[in-house]
């Protein structure tokens, strides 16, 4: 069955196909935009000048370059909408790559719960149009399941006893002057209501207990019993912090002729060490107080131990991968298994940089330990990968990393990877972020095709798979200027699109055939940056082939 979608942005397509007559062989006109059984439409736009070029993948020198694939990368949701962006990549790319979408801190909620809706609807979709898709990182320092790691090592609750600060009985008290502290106003120890109790004269300030010590870090319980003859209003102070009742300007209310139980909860101002609490009554009526207690109960947490932590960021990695492991199913079978780890403002005693770790945020390696981090992962994640119906002699993982044309930050990942290695770790290849731009000043331009000939170089002497992503180049005039997509000449373009090829096939040619594994496209069209295959006409909103369209084919057959 062949699965359509209607759009104004398909043009003739199958006539077009029918013909013309392409450089490489088409297996029938379908094939144009057809995987396995599914035609993806709406395709970009057909127009001159590039209107005879068959999909880019199409071009790949299979001869040459068995291994050889061209990626793209796309956001979940304009992938799974199944529009103009999904076809264009479906018709024109190997597979697809989601960045950060498919990682775990989108995934996983703060109570470690994994919404995998999303990733089955992609899932779904490519096992039945018989495409790929490159798998996010499994681990990384950023985009991760913070809140969860958070939830989990958050301090362990234990059991506590109540800590007595200081109770006061007045009518143990004998009648007369109140010993205790009065700031302003009047305040005895009187005969009311057939006890002993404290007397608060209107507009006074009085404490009615003190003398104790307080904890600066505990919340304290504050109760007294409280009576009036008509109802009265007053505020609150517990050792300087004033205390809000329930009016909106902070005070206390009670209902005049009865008693009623008051209890405040506070913390002392920090510095303070001596306790008291004051009422500070007002001209409503006068006071009666009774029985004070005040005390706190600790903190009943205490932070989880090592060894606590330890076990439970595994049960982590362990639960993350299952999770999806399960719902990938086998589908996906190349995976970035660490995201950017080198830390370049850290050296090693040995020169190398060493990896990122936080005081802040939970890091895998933190817990894992820096060298058991890759084994561990790629241990845990494989045996996921197996137990969901994935078959390991098709499982491929790659360190992914930005930034390596900085020899030292090269060595160090290789040092790492070395490292890992011998520890038992499964690294099939290096995923090589890149960061290329064009200049029109030639020497400039020397220096970044310098630079990527020795990146190259340096991939290829780690006999590890190669996988080049981000693969967007920058234009930059003779003055540094950046030129934007709406600026750029056809001159201009041309000069990019050359660049865009000459990576290509330096790459093609440094890179031994069988440790091609692939070169990924940042962005399919342009941005504000002239970095697509396409760029989108202003009006119709159209994709139509630039001459980095053309560059791509060219370079991929071998021209």
């Amino acid at each position: 069955m062949i699965t359509k979608i209607k759009s104004r942005h398909l043009i003739g397509l199958s006539f077009i196909i029918c013909h013309l007559s392409f450089s490489v062989a088409l297996t029938s006109c379908a094939d144009y935009n057809e995987t396995d059984n599914f035609t993806a439409q709406p395709d970009p736009s057909i127009v001159e000048p590039y209107k005879d070029l068959a999909p880019v993948k199409t071009y790949i020198d299979k001869a040459a370059y068995p291994n050889m694939t061209l990626g793209a990368l796309l956001k979940v949701a304009d992938f799974n909408k199944q529009e103009l962006t999904h076809a264009a990549a479906v018709t024109n790319f190997n597979d697809v790559a989601f960045g950060t979408s498919l990682m775990s801190g989108t995934i996983v909620n703060a109570k470690g719960v994994m919404n995998f809706l999303d990733m089955s609807d992609l899932l779904a979709h490519v096992e039945e149009i018989g495409y790929n898709v490159y798998g996010s990182p499994i681990v990384a320092n950023a985009n991760q399941a913070d809140d969860w790691f958070s939830t989990l090592t958050a301090p362990i609750e234990i059991p506590v006893d109540y800590v007595e600060g200081k109770s006061v009985n007045f009518n143990e008290w004998a009648i007369g002057k109140y010993t205790g502290t009065v700031t302003s106003g009047s305040a005895s120890i009187a005969k009311y209501d057939n006890q002993n109790t404290l007397k608060i004269g209107q507009k006074t300030l009085v404490n009615i207990v003190e003398g104790f010590e307080v904890n600066p870090l505990a919340r304290y319980t504050a109760t007294f019993w409280a009576r009036a003859d008509k109802n009265a209003s007053f505020y609150v102070n517990f050792s300087g912090n004033r205390i809000d009742g329930s009016t909106s300007d902070g005070k206390w209310e009670l209902k005049g002729g009865k008693w009623t139980k008051i209890v405040v909860e506070a913390q002392s101002p920090e510095g303070v060490t001596e306790g008291f609490l004051r009422i500070e009554n007002s001209p409503s009526a006068i006071l009666y107080i009774q029985k004070v207690d005040v005390g706190y109960y600790p903190d009943n947490h205490r932070p989880q131990t090592a060894q606590e932590i330890n076990d439970t960021i595994n049960y982590a990695l362990n639960a993350w991968c299952d999770g999806l492991m399960s719902i990938n199913n086998g589908r996906i079978k190349s995976f970035d298994l660490i995201d950017e780890p080198i830390d370049t403002k850290a050296v090693l005693d040995n020169g190398m940089y060493d990896l990122k770790h936080s005081t802040e945020k939970i890091f895998w390696q933190d817990i894992l330990g820096s060298e058991n981090y890759a084994p561990k992962v790629s241990q845990v994640a494989s045996a996921a990968f197996e137990k969901h119906n994935g078959n390991a002699a098709e499982l491929k993982f790659f360190i992914s990393e930005s930034g390596l044309e900085d020899q030292q930050k090269f060595e160090s990942l290789k040092y790492w990877i070395n490292v890992w290695d011998s520890k038992g770790a499964k690294i099939d290849g290096i995923n090589a972020k890149l960061n290329l731009t064009y200049s029109e000043d030639a020497t400039a331009q020397a220096d970044n095709v310098a630079t990527l000939n020795k990146l190259l170089d340096n991939l290829a002497s780690t006999g590890k798979l190669v996988r080049l992503s981000n693969f967007d180049i920058k234009y930059l005039n003779a003055e540094g200027t950046n030129v934007t997509a709406d600026k750029i000449s056809a001159d201009q373009r041309q000069q990019l699109a050359d660049f865009y090829g000459y990576v290509i096939k330096t790459y093609l040619s440094k890179i031994p055939s069988d440790k091609q594994a692939g070169i990924c496209k940042g962005n399919m069209a342009d941005t504000s940056n002239p970095v697509g295959l396409w760029s989108i006409d202003t009006k119709s909103k159209d994709w139509v082939r630039t001459a980095t369209y053309k560059s791509f084919c060219d370079a991929l057959s071998g021209q």
